[in-house]
């Protein structure tokens, strides 16, 4: 039998903490920012990087647009 995902239960248990909320929305806003910029287009297939790895860090010297396959194979290891 396949599994079922419980995807209210998901968002319940971490998604819509308030940590994972403010996360989110900083990297909402460097992605608003580099498409004023002209940097990005919805639907591209890039991403904005954070270099330092802090969403929360959105200065202009900390994002860059990259494709979003470089994109995840940087992201740091998890233990």
């Amino acid at each position: 039998m396949a599994y079922k995902r419980d995807y209210a239960k998901e968002y319940r248990d971490h998604d819509g903490t308030e940590k994972v909320k403010k996360k989110r929305a900083a990297r909402n806003k460097a992605r608003r920012y580099m498409e004023k910029k002209g940097r990005v287009r919805k639907g591209d297939g890039k991403d904005v990087d954070h270099k330092d790895f802090d969403p929360h860090n959105n200065s202009p010297s900390n994002l860059r647009v990259v494709d979003a396959k470089t994109n995840r194979e940087r992201q740091p290891k998890r233990s």
